[in-house]
This record gives structure tokens, sequence and C-alpha cells, in this order.
């Protein structure tokens, strides 16, 4: 009997519809905010290297070690990313509960004889040679569940009532409770920062934006008036005020970062030729103070060029927010582009010496396995949004 008259073989058909499919998915990943990450992860890689390059009689497989795990993470959480992206959005909606339980457990076992300090915050897990932080991956977890309860109103309503809002606010107390007791302020701030964004734009009653912002102020400045700060954050904004105050202590790395970007000039020592850098006179320059190494060995115009790369970044997310039909998917973009946009604005701000020292290292540039991995993780949710709610064109 013949069979197949008239048209390809069944096992060749296969094959044209996946290729058809992958070529179709691949369309609609929004290229532009891929390609901006990942020539924030090139000049990042770059930039580790140089700030992890010994002095004068240092090993010189230090800087290679730090380059290829740093390369080595990068590219786990490239494969990530792109896993996320393919998986429905609505999938991942199913698991918000469970990753923002996760997290939570995690920051309580970070509390426990299993954390361990570093840089005076107990906000890390060792086991073995493996190490986590586990409040970067918190601002995931908390992102897919303030979405979920964000964007799915109960009972028929079109936008969250202030039982909703209570509800989050819940949510988040948690979390952030975690982080402030480590104490890791960078990171409390930008939980806030995400839970702000979003519910600004949730569609929420205007009077609890305004009510969050007063009491953000108020928080402050209690906190500020009945000096519930550690000595060495005191220290930190007094050295914001005047950073020439204590140059050699509560202000040395404030001054060493103003000096290695000042003295980049327009366009740089070169890569590789910062003295600053090398000289090791900045501290944590591969991770909170990545961006000194950009001001001093490119300069003006490659520190420039970081800058607008984030604003590609922000932009682009936005935009697939705005091209969403429904809130979750929207909302989860609103959170993404709010973590990114501040923690940006706070480590580029710190580096410059316009903003205190917090200890958040700068999206898709900082060395850091755990950070990279929730970076590109939250990049995945962006992109699996905007590759299935709603056509996007540049």
């Amino acid at each position: 009997m013949i069979t197949n008259m008239g048209g390809p073989p069944r096992r060749q058909r296969d094959l044209g519809r996946t290729l058809t499919s992958a070529a179709g998915g691949a369309r609609r990943l929004d290229w532009v905010l891929i390609g901006s990450v990942l020539v924030l992860g090139a000049i990042g890689s770059l930039l580790v290297w140089s700030a992890t390059l010994p002095g004068d009689g240092g090993d010189p497989l230090e800087s290679v070690d730090h380059l290829v795990r740093h390369l080595a993470h990068f590219g786990v959480a490239l494969v990530a990313c792109l896993v996320l992206a393919a998986t429905d959005y609505r999938t991942v909606r199913a698991y918000a509960p469970i990753a923002y339980a996760v997290s939570v457990v995690a920051l309580v076992l970070v509390l426990t004889p299993l954390g361990a300090v570093i840089n005076g915050s107990r906000g890390w897990i060792v086991l073995g040679g493996f190490q986590f932080q586990p409040s970067e991956l918190a601002k995931v977890g908390l992102i897919l569940v303030l979405a979920t309860l964000l964007g799915e109103p109960r009972d028929g309503e079109t936008k969250p009532m202030t039982r909703d809002v209570l509800f989050c606010l819940l949510v988040m107390a948690v979390p952030l409770a975690l982080v402030m007791l480590q104490p890791d302020l960078g990171t409390s701030l930008v939980l806030c920062a995400i839970f702000l964004g979003m519910l600004t734009l949730s569609g929420a009653p205007v009077v609890w934006v305004a009510g969050m912002l007063a009491s953000g102020a108020a928080a402050a400045f209690a906190v500020w008036w009945f000096e519930l700060l550690e000595p060495y954050q005191v220290d930190r904004i007094a050295t914001l005020m005047d950073p020439a105050a204590d140059p050699q202590g509560a202000g040395y790395n404030s001054a060493q970062a103003l000096i290695a970007v000042g003295s980049g000039g327009f366009d740089g020592t070169g890569l590789f030729q910062g003295e600053q850098t090398h000289g090791r006179f900045v501290p944590e320059q591969h991770t909170d103070f990545i961006f000194t190494v950009a001001g001093e060995e490119l300069g003006f115009v490659g520190s420039g060029a970081i800058i607008i790369l984030f604003a590609v970044v922000i932009w682009r997310i936005l935009r697939i927010a705005q091209g969403c039909d429904l809130p979750y998917p929207r909302l989860l973009c609103v959170g993404v582009a709010s973590w990114f946009g501040f923690q940006a604005f706070i480590n580029i701000g710190m580096g410059l010496g316009i903003l205190p020292v917090t200890g958040l290292p700068l999206p898709f540039v900082s060395y850091g396995g755990t950070a990279i991995v929730a970076n590109m993780l939250a990049l995945g949710l962006v992109l699996g949004v905007n590759s299935r709610d709603r056509g996007f064109e540049f």
C-alpha cells in the first residue's frame, strides 16, 4: 500500500513544525533587551578580571579564577533564564507561593548556625565550598507572589482593594523583617522599592500609595531620631554629608571610590591600567564598587555607556509591561524594572559618592553567583511574558 502521497514523510513534517515553532519563539524574544544584558555581562566580566588582577607579588591565578567563576555563573544563569523564558508564565504563576515560601525558609536558615557572616552581615548560607545569598532569590519570590495578589483581585474586582493591599503588606513584611535582622539595609530598600513600584502601577487606591510614602518617610525619621541605626550606618550617612571628614576611617571607601572615578577623566586610563584598581585602594571593587573600575579605566565614555545600557534595559522592560493585556504579567515586568532600576541607581550613586554605601551589587555586572542567577531569572520572567502575553515590536 502506498502512503504519504503528495506530502513529506511524517517525521519530516514533525521536524518542520518543531523548527518553525522554535523560530517563532526566537522572533518573539526581545533581542534588544537580551543584547543589552549580554553586553553588560561582557563588560562586567572584563571589569571583574581587571579588579581582581594581583598587585606586586600577588598570585596571577587569582584573577583568572575569579573570571572563570564569573563566566560560569553567567553561563548557568543564562541557561536558567532561557528555560524560564520558554516556560508559560501561567505555569510559573502556579508555583509563586512555593517560590516565596522557599525564599522565606532560606532567610530563616541564614539566622541559624548555617548562616555565615560576610562583611558584617549574616546574609549567606555556606555548605562546604558552596555559598549563596537567599536575599537575592527572595526578590524573585516576592515579585512572583505580589504579582499574583495584586494582579488577580478577588470577587470579580478590577483592581486591588484595601484587603488586598493589607495582605500584600503582610507578605512583604516577612522577608523584609528577616533581611533587616541580618542586617542588610541595601536589600531591605530594594524590597521596599519593588513593593512600592508594583503597588503604584497595580491600580490600588491612591491613598495607599501616598500612605506608603508617608510611612517610609516617618520611619526613616524615627530611626534617625531614636538612634536605631548601627554605628557604622550612622558613620556612612555622616560621610555622605562630608566625605572629607574622616578619609582614613568611615569615609575611606567613598573617598577612594571618588579618587578612582575622578582619575579616569573622559576616556579612562585604559582597561587593566587603573592604578587605583590594581593598587587595591578601593575595597570590594569587583562586587559593590565595580562601577569605580569602569570610571577609572573606561572613563566618562565607558561608565556613561553602562548607564545608557541600563536605561535601555529598563525601557524595554517597561515597554513589554505596557504591551500586556493582563495585570499579572504587567506587574511582573513592573516589579523587575523597579528592582533593576533602583538597585542600579543605588550602586552607581554609591560609586559616585552621592549616596551612602549600602553593599548592593550592580545587576549583571558585579561578581556574585547568587545575584547573577537571580537577575537572570527575573529577566527570564520578563522574556516569558513578552513571548506569550502579547506581540511586541521595536
